[in-house]
């Protein structure tokens, strides 16, 4: 018999109940800082970790208003709006930059510290992201992820494929602010201003 403070998660094979204060407590009695998944064995250092980890089984049924996305959860919708108003409420002390987002201005915290708490198991080379480090390992995986839906080329980085898709619809995003000129990739325009400050190439 389910008990009210279960959590359902479902999954593409089966639906299953998991009861959070049984995940938490067994890690307790342990005298262990890790709080495991007990459906899937994944372990969090915090329960708010775990808690996020359910959520992320659920039904997403929070809309976004503006585009439709949907999100597990309100704070997360939330943040997600931010993207939309373009407000930026966390500013670097040091430098003054601004971010939507705490975990990104985080993150940024690192430019100034020079932390690099992530490194690549194969080469021990350090970085200050866990996504720049994923990126870094594909370069030892030869792993190509994404690919294009028009000519099926593939790619490593998101952000290649998205700058690949610009060969097929033409689409030029990065304009000159001094002659007008448009690019479709931002280095492309980087090299361009240099012909206006006489900048050497």
């Amino acid at each position: 018999m389910e008990t009210a403070n279960e959590t359902h998660l479902v999954s593409n094979l089966c639906m299953e109940a998991i009861d959070p204060d049984t995940n938490v407590e067994t890690v307790t009695s342990l005298g262990k800082k890790d709080f495991t998944c007990n459906s899937y064995g994944t372990k969090f250092s915090e329960t708010c970790q775990l808690n996020g980890h359910f959520r992320s089984r659920t039904k997403r049924a929070f809309s976004c208003n503006i585009c439709s996305k949907k999100f597990s959860d309100n704070y997360h919708l939330n943040r997600h709006y931010q993207s939309h108003t373009r407000e930026k409420p966390y500013s670097c002390d040091i430098c003054g930059k601004e971010f939507s987002q705490k975990s990104h201005l985080y993150q940024h915290s690192r430019f100034h510290t020079k932390e690099k708490p992530f490194s690549c198991e194969m080469c021990s080379k350090q970085f200050s992201m866990r996504s720049h480090l994923n990126q870094h390992i594909r370069t030892h995986t030869r792993e190509k992820p994404y690919s294009c839906d028009v000519c099926n080329k593939e790619f490593a980085q998101k952000s290649t494929l998205n700058n690949h898709y610009r060969t097929h619809t033409n689409e030029k995003p990065y304009s000159c602010d001094v002659c007008g000129k448009e690019f479709s990739q931002k280095g492309n325009l980087t090299m361009h201003y240099r012909t206006h400050t006489c900048e050497k190439l």
